[in-house]
């Protein structure tokens, strides 16, 4: 199954490869075999990063869940400036291009807070990229964790950030939240106080693994 946010990119993918395949066989290139597979290499590597699998969501009220595949890169108290304004628990997950590049609400409530801001394109480990490159910043509020700000950022690859939050709306665990094109990074604000369930480079799968439970 493929995400919706690559259906032009896959039919195009589809047509150009074709159309180069059958072109090298029309002009009869020699040595036509390595490029035939190096083209079906590159239309694999889109259908892998436009893959949606079907995953049986870990829904908990008082777990906060990954909303992306990757690796656990940040953890730590920080200030964050845009919301909240004061000190949150951060916890950050790398995206490379090889993982499932879809967003998942990492937790239920109501949407109080969506919005999307331009940017650079550093990479996307770089300190400052959370608040220098092109980004949409999201508040879920509920009753376990109160509010929770997760962050999309774009990488030095990500061209475009897909953000299906709409203020007043209602967000529901491990629900399609979005999309990151090409490399990215997703960073959660947490209460201070919050119970971290994940370690520094663990691999943790969207709308599955526990990011951090209630006390």
């Amino acid at each position: 199954m493929f995400h919706k946010e690559g259906s032009n990119i896959i039919i195009s993918a589809f047509i150009i490869v074709a159309i180069l395949i059958i072109s090298i066989d029309y002009f009869e290139i020699k040595n036509a075999l390595p490029i035939k597979i190096f083209l079906i290499f590159i239309l694999g590597l889109v259908l892998q990063f436009f893959r949606n699998p079907k995953i049986s969501v870990n829904k908990n009220e008082n777990h906060i869940l990954s909303a992306v595949d990757g690796k656990v890169v940040i953890i730590e108290e920080v200030f964050e400036p845009e919301f909240f304004k004061d000190k949150r628990l951060q916890v950050s997950v790398f995206m490379s291009p090889l993982n499932v590049h879809v967003t998942r609400y990492p937790m239920s409530g109501n949407i109080i807070f969506s919005k999307y801001h331009p940017g650079a394109y550093l990479v996307a480990w770089h300190p400052k990229s959370s608040i220098k490159n092109e980004r949409t910043s999201v508040v879920l509020e509920n009753n376990s964790f109160g509010e929770v700000l997760y962050r999309q950022i774009a990488g030095a690859l990500a061209r475009r950030i897909v953000n299906y939050a709409k203020l007043g709306g209602l967000a529901e665990q491990g629900k399609d939240a979005g999309f990151i094109k090409f490399g990215s990074r997703v960073d959660l604000f947490l209460p201070i106080g919050s119970k971290v369930n994940v370690k520094l480079n663990q691999k943790v799968k969207g709308g599955i693994s526990v990011i951090a439970t209630k006390d």
